[in-house]
C-alpha cells in the first residue's frame, strides 16, 4: 500500500539529543550479550509549529550492529544534523535524501526521520498510522524471550507471558541453547505459535543442528548466519523445513529484494531503526508484499516513542504475522510516555492521534537522561 501523501514541510529551529538511561524490569540476554539498563538516544525536532519526537534504536556497544550510542551521538551532532539544518523547511521524505551523502548510519537516520515525521503530522493533526497506510486499529502482541538459566526456567518465564495473554512467543537461540530449549518449550506448551531468533549466532557449518529445530513445528527461524552472508542463507534455507527469517540482513529494500532474489528468506523482519527509516520500511513492506512474502515487526527494546511508532507499521496490510510490538511493561517498569502500550486480549492498539499518537512524560524524561545537547540553526 502507497503511503497515503505527502506531510507538510516543516520549518526546522533545531534539534535537541538526549541519552537516558532506563533500567529494565529484567536483564535481556541474546547470543550478543546481556542488557540491565537500556541505552537510548532520544530526538525532539524543534520547529515553528511545534515539537516531533523520534527514537535513535542503537545500543551502547556495536553487538547487534556496527552502530552504537556514541557513535550515533557523534555522527548525528557533526554530520547529519548539520545538513538538515542547512534546509530551512525540510518535508519529512526529504530527510533520507540529505542525509544519503553520508555512508550508513541507518538507525541515527531513522530516528531523526521520525521526529520531523512526527512533528509535520502533529501540524497537520494526521496520525502515523494514517500516513503509512494502516488497516488495522490494533496488532497481535508478540513477546521475545532472552536466554534464561535453564530450560526449565525458560518454561516457567515463557508460561508467565502466555498467561499475560501473548500470542507468539519467541526465543533466544545460541550453540549450546538450541534444541533442548526448543524442545523444553514445545513439550510444554504443545502447538503455541512458537520462533526462535539467533541473531547471527550460528554458520554454514551448524546446519545439522539448526535443521534439528525443522521436528518443531515452528514458526520460522530467524536470522541464524550473519548478517552478510546472504548466499549462505540461501543454501541453508534449501536444507531447512522450516520457514527461514531475515532480520540483521535486511537493512534497506534493496538488500530485502536482493534476499527475495537469492532465495535466502521467506520470511522478513522488518526493523524501522534498521532500514534507515519508517518510510524504508514502507518500501520494504511493499516489495515483499508484491512477492507474497509475510513480514513482521521486529522491536530493539524502543522506549513508547518508538513502540507506538511500530504499532502504527505494523497494523499494514502485509503484516500477517504477530511481531514484537508488545506491552511497555515488559521490559519497563516507567517509560518516557504518558500513555504507555498495554496488552488487550492478545492486541496492542495503534494510537490514532496526531504524529505518533502519544505525549512524552517530562518528569520521566528528566530523571532517565544523562546526557542532553541542542543544536539550533
Amino acid at each position: 500500500m502507497p503511503i497515503a501523501r505527502n506531510a507538510a514541510s516543516v520549518a526546522l529551529d533545531g534539534f535537541e539529543l538526549r541519552t537516558l538511561h532506563i533500567p529494565l524490569v529484567s536483564p535481556f540476554t541474546t547470543s550478543f550479550g546481556t542488557e540491565s539498563v537500556r541505552e537510548v538516544i532520544v530526538v525532539r525536532a524543534l520547529t515553528a509549529d511545534g515539537d516531533g519526537w523520534g527514537e535513535i534504536v542503537t545500543q551502547n556497544a556495536p553487538l547487534y550492529s556496527s552502530e552504537y550510542t556514541h557513535g550515533a551521538w557523534d555522527v548525528a551532532t557533526r554530520w547529519l544534523i548539520p545538513a538538515l539544518l542547512e534546509r530551512h523547511t525540510l518535508a519529512p521524505d526529504e530527510v533520507a535524501p540529505v542525509l544519503e551523502p553520508f555512508i550508513g548510519h541507518r538507525m541515527a537516520k531513522a530516528g531523526l526521520e521520525l521526529a520531523v515525521l512526527d512533528a509535520a503530522l502533529r501540524s497537520e493533526d494526521r496520525s502515523l498510522g494514517e500516513h503509512l497506510g494502516a488497516v488495522r486499529d490494533r496488532v497481535p502482541s508478540g513477546v521475545s524471550v532472552g536466554i534464561q538459566r535453564d530450560p526449565a526456567a525458560l518454561v516457567e518465564t515463557v508460561r508467565d507471558y502466555l498467561d499475560e495473554g501473548y500470542v507468539r512467543i519467541k526465543i533466544k537461540i545460541k550453540p549450546g541453547r538450541d534444541v533442548d530449549d526448543t524442545a523444553a518449550v514445545r513439550d510444554a506448551f504443545g502447538a503455541i505459535p512458537l520462533q526462535v531468533d539467533a541473531n547471527s549466532a550460528y554458520t554454514l557449518a551448524d546446519a545439522h543442528t539448526l535443521t534439528e529445530l525443522d521436528r518443531f513445528d515452528l514458526l520460522l527461524i530467524e536470522q541464524p548466519l550473519q548478517e552478510d552472508d546472504i548466499v549462505d542463507h540461501a543454501t541453508l534455507a534449501r536444507q531447512l523445513r522450516t520457514p527461514l527469517c531475515l532480520d540483521e540482513s535486511i537493512v534497506s529494500s534493496k538488500a530485502a529484494a536482493d534476499a527475495l532474489a537469492l532465495g535466502s528468506a521467506s520470511v522478513v523482519n522488518i526493523k524501522a531503526g534498521r532500514v534507515g527509516g519508517y518510510l524504508e520500511a514502507v518500501r520494504v513492506h511493499d516489495l515483499c508484499r508484491d512477492a507474497s512474502v509475510p513480514v513482521w515487526c521486529g522491536g530493539m527494546l524502543e522506549t513508547g516513542i518508538g513502540r507506538a511508532a511500530n504499532a502504527a507499521l505494523a497494523a499494514l496490510p502485509g503484516f500477517t504475522l504477530p511481531g514484537d510490538v508488545s506491552a511497555s511493561s515488559r521490559f519497563y517498569a516507567r517509560d518516557i510516555v504518558t500513555e504507555p502500550a498495554v496488552l488487550e486480549d492478545g492486541h496492542v492498539r495503534v494510537p490514532t492521534g496526531p504524529g505518533i499518537g502519544v505525549d512524552i512524560d517530562r518528569s520521566a524524561l528528566e530523571d532517565f537522561t544523562v546526557k542532553k545537547v541542542v543544536l539550533r540553526r
